[in-house]
């Protein structure tokens, strides 16, 4: 198999760029860019603008305006689809064109893809060229939500922390609000318009009564476009008074219960508007594993965890945290009972612990925001 050139890779980074455009418009769906040029010159570019609209092969080719593509090349940041979903296979959209050399900057993990429209595309003489540098890397990490969902069925999870210099989420009173500053708030609100689910456990929900919606600055969010809010409530707590239930109707709830939860208490939640899902298993991070195979099912690709510790403890013991993303204020809390940011079992010893296989930090506001990844799909 050939190997990109460096005309290829600078085409195929700009794919990538493409890509991210597409960012909380295509929810479950993938982020994906491409770029139709011959001799050098572009002759159309596109991506994945809207869940259920056309993919980004197909737009790349309409912007070319009807022009002769016979050996042209299509570079893609992510392996063309070759069967028929919302929209009609990439593949006879390249094959019709009559691009001549397709070159792709990562695979598709999914069982329906994976490899097959490659191969629809080589048996019909066109000429496939698979990134193996950097840009393979940068191409996957736009796409770890689709990734793990297309291989384990579950959703990727974001675990988003306010914490204080001495390593506190709340005072020994229990207040939060607010640790970090606006501009960082209004991160966490971009981070939200972009996933799929929002999840919390059912002490925040009670202490703090939030809606959990998206609301970034300058970017309006429909209800349509609204992440689904989770709650975890082992024993269906939640009041159906509550801001949550009270906008069930608007922007979707699910309230994840245990089997010990009140037949009346979860009745009244679904008859407000709420759907309930019990999840199962001996201990918390047993439920965690239930519930989140249950939300996969439905279709949930992406969540962002916001707490509180208990519940995030629960998510790092049963190995379902992909990501930390971590604002540190510029602030002391101190108190012997003030409240830590994990919960939970934990480890024993440091060499048991769990340790990010990226880390990078950045300036917002006051704040330092510091992420890390723990897991690569």
């Amino acid at each position: 198999m050939a190997s990109a050139t460096d005309t290829d890779r600078v085409h195929l980074r700009r794919a990538i760029e493409l890509a991210e455009r597409g960012r909380g418009r295509v929810r479950s769906n993938p982020l994906v860019g491409a770029v139709v040029a011959r001799d050098g010159e572009v002759l159309g570019e596109g991506w994945h603008e809207r869940f259920g609209g056309p993919h980004a092969e197909v737009n790349a080719i309409a912007a070319c305006a009807g022009g002769d593509l016979t050996g042209a090349t299509l570079y893609v940041s992510l392996e063309p689809c070759c069967h028929e979903g919302k929209t009609p296979p990439c593949t006879d959209a390249i094959l019709q064109a009559g691009i001549g050399r397709v070159v792709i900057a990562s695979d598709d993990p999914t069982e329906k893809a994976s490899g097959r429209g490659l191969g629809i595309l080589r048996d019909e003489g066109v000429e496939i060229v698979i990134a193996d540098d950097g840009l393979e890397g940068m191409a996957r990490m736009l796409n770890q939500p689709f990734r793990k969902h297309a291989r384990t069925g579950r959703p990727w999870v974001l675990l988003k922390l306010a914490m204080s210099l001495d390593g506190k989420v709340a005072t020994q009173a229990g207040d939060s609000q607010w640790i970090s500053g606006e501009e960082s708030r209004m991160r966490a609100h971009r981070w939200r318009a972009d996933l799929d689910a929002v999840i919390v456990g059912v002490g925040t929900a009670m202490a703090d009564d939030p809606e959990l919606t998206a609301r970034p600055e300058g970017a309006p969010v429909t209800s349509e476009q609204q992440p689904r809010r989770v709650v975890f409530d082992s024993l269906a707590r939640l009041s159906t008074t509550s801001r949550l239930v009270a906008s069930a109707g608007e922007v979707p709830l699910t309230v994840v219960v245990s089997r010990a939860a009140a037949r009346a208490d979860t009745d009244a939640l679904q008859a407000a508007g709420a759907q309930v899902l019990v999840a199962t298993g001996e201990n918390e991070p047993a439920r965690v594993c239930s519930a989140v195979d249950q939300l996969g099912a439905m279709g949930i690709t992406s969540a962002l965890l916001e707490g509180g510790p208990r519940l995030a403890g629960a998510f790092l013991d049963a190995g379902e945290i992909d990501e930390v993303r971590l604002f540190l204020a510029p602030i002391l809390l101190g108190g012997r009972t003030a409240r830590d940011p994990l919960e939970g079992q934990g480890v024993e010893l440091i060499a048991d612990a769990q340790r990010a296989l990226s880390f990078d930090w950045e300036r917002v506001g006051d704040d330092l925001l510091i992420s890390a990844r723990l897991r690569e799909w």
